[in-house]
């Protein structure tokens, strides 16, 4: 669904309203919006479903989101029309102050150019005429040396060709020249005359009807006709930003926004059952009693899960298990493994050895006649001291295979004091290293791997048929997949701890891998047993 905002003042009820506040908004902001929304108020679809699909409906739905986000922020108290009068008043006061000032500005400079130019006393037209038509001025002199004095232009040409010394005059008698030139004489004056007075007229402000007289006024009167104009439009700005007509539009803006006031106060209203607040407030109480009863519930199953928690606790303190050494709880696991697969574990750590004086060594497991590698030796020992890293570790356990005179070793690190950055399970030749806690059972994966492992190394070094080699690449797989799975184990685990979001995915992986690893133990038995009916039947066979 999408919303275009639009900016009509008036058609607040006939589609979605003008905000005055999104004026300032964020010239940045999207145009248009689309939404797709799901909706699953009762009271809301039964308005919805009143109108018809299509148009009309996301037309309703935009007005009801619209009065929806103006009653949000008339909660927040953006909207006041008190405060929009206010700053209307003060910006109609700000703009007549600007347009007066700007009329006067503007008059003034009017007034001063057509001064500076036409002013009587000091305007720069009228200096101009009076140096051009005042006595001895450059009109009169331009005239005196054409046509004024004896020495003038025109009398130099009338001389030259009227004088006593002109060929007419020559041809003429002396008394009648005389007469001519007289009468022509005065005609031509009598005419300069009557041109410089026609002249001298139009360029007078003393007739009205001189051409600079016309001219004046007419600049006078477009001046006039400027400043009415002038005038009349601040009236019409000034008269559209009143609060003192009804028809302005800061009086249309301020009723819309009073109407729209209206009707969010309205459906903000508790004293109003049908208002939208109300509506809002019994959803809320009933959705809270719903809450509150699954809150009561789920602390009851809580409580019972806590319960149960601590009841295998203190079961778990009362057993065997807890408060035993640890060497002695390394030595019930393997000892549990032995009997399971028919071999023998024995306890080893207070007895002497191969090497004089040397008890290193805890435990001696050796592998059944029934096993695949029968009578192999598998010496472990089982360290629970700080600062025992995975170099000393490998000292020891060489020295407890030649001790006890063991084809393959395997060392049990204490996770109270093994490196942090040990991994659980880690092979190194025919020794194998496993991180343990005694007393969290969910470690107990990583020693059965571990026995396991050991176990089929036995095998591998134990004497086959070649018919048997594909079944010891298996084995080689199966110990490489355990190693892998068992440091992805690890690391899920680390996972676990740390990211609380991924739980359940963490929660399958784990259990994905647990599947795996005692998938491939289960490999590693099956291929053991095999081997040792194919050895079997080898030994019969002869």
């Amino acid at each position: 669904m999408s919303h275009e905002p639009t900016t009509d003042l008036e058609s607040l009820n006939a589609g979605p309203p003008s905000d005055p506040v999104e004026a300032a908004a964020d010239p940045l902001l999207p145009y248009s919006l689309q939404l797709e929304l799901v909706v699953k108020d009762e009271d809301t679809i039964a308005e919805l479903v009143k109108h018809p699909e299509g148009a009309a409906r996301e037309q309703f739905a935009l007005r009801a989101l619209r009065i929806g986000v103006l009653a949000l922020r008339q909660a927040r108290g953006e909207i006041d029309a008190e405060r929009v009068r206010r700053e209307s008043e003060r910006l109609l006061d700000a703009l007549q102050s600007t347009l007066q000032h700007h009329a006067g500005q503007i008059n003034q400079c009017v007034t001063g150019v057509l001064k500076e130019y036409f002013d009587p006393q000091s305007g720069r037209f009228q200096e101009r005429v009076e140096r051009l038509v005042k006595q001895d001025g450059e009109l009169e002199a331009v005239l005196k040396r054409h046509i004024g004095t004896d020495d003038s232009e025109l009398a130099k040409t009338l001389a030259a060709h009227f004088g006593d010394t002109s060929p007419l005059m020559k041809m003429l008698s002396p008394d009648q020249s005389q007469g001519i030139l007289a009468s022509l004489q005065k005609l031509v004056e009598d005419k300069l005359a009557e041109q410089r007075d026609h002249v001298l007229k139009q360029f007078s402000l003393d007739h009205k009807e001189s051409a600079l007289s016309r001219f004046i006024g007419e600049l006078t009167e477009r001046q006039g006709k400027l400043s009415e104009d002038l005038h009349g439009k601040i009236d019409d700005v000034v008269k559209e930003f009143s609060l003192d007509d009804d028809t302005s539009a800061l009086s249309r803006l301020v009723q819309n926004v009073e109407r729209a006031q209206k009707t969010i106060t309205r459906e903000f209203s508790l004293d109003e059952e049908a208002s939208a607040l109300s509506r809002l407030r019994s959803e809320l109480t009933k959705l809270l009693k719903t809450q509150e009863e699954e809150a009561r519930k789920f602390q009851q199953e809580v409580l019972g899960a806590l319960r149960e928690m601590k009841a295998r606790r203190a079961e778990s303190d009362r057993s065997t298990r807890h408060g035993l050494v640890f060497e002695q709880a390394v030595y019930e696991m393997v000892e549990a493994e032995a009997q399971g697969a028919g071999d023998i574990a024995t306890a080893t750590g207070n007895t002497t050895g191969k090497i004089r004086n040397c008890k290193v060594g805890d435990v001696v497991w050796e592998l059944g006649p029934e096993s695949a590698a029968p009578e192999a030796r598998i010496v472990v020992e089982a360290k629970e001291k700080k600062d025992y890293d995975l170099r000393r570790a490998r000292e020891e356990i060489e020295t407890a295979r030649k001790n006890r005179g063991a084809q393959v070793g395997l060392f049990v690190f204490s996770r109270k004091t093994a490196p942090e950055t040990l991994e659980p399970l880690r092979r190194i030749g025919d020794d194998v290293y496993v991180v343990w806690d005694s007393e969290d059972a969910s470690s107990d994966l990583y020693l059965r791997a571990g026995m396991t492992l050991v176990k089929a190394l036995c095998v591998r070094r134990g004497k086959a048929s070649s018919a048997a080699q594909a079944d010891f690449e298996a084995i080689d797989r199966a110990i490489l997949e355990i190693e892998k799975r068992i440091g992805k184990l690890e690391d899920i685990e680390k996972w676990a701890e740390t990211i609380l979001k991924n739980a359940e995915k963490i929660l399958k992986e784990v259990c994905n891998t647990k599947k795996a690893v005692e998938k491939q133990v289960d490999v590693l038995r099956e291929k053991t047993g095999d081997l040792r009916a194919v050895q079997g039947a080898g030994d019969a066979a002869p």
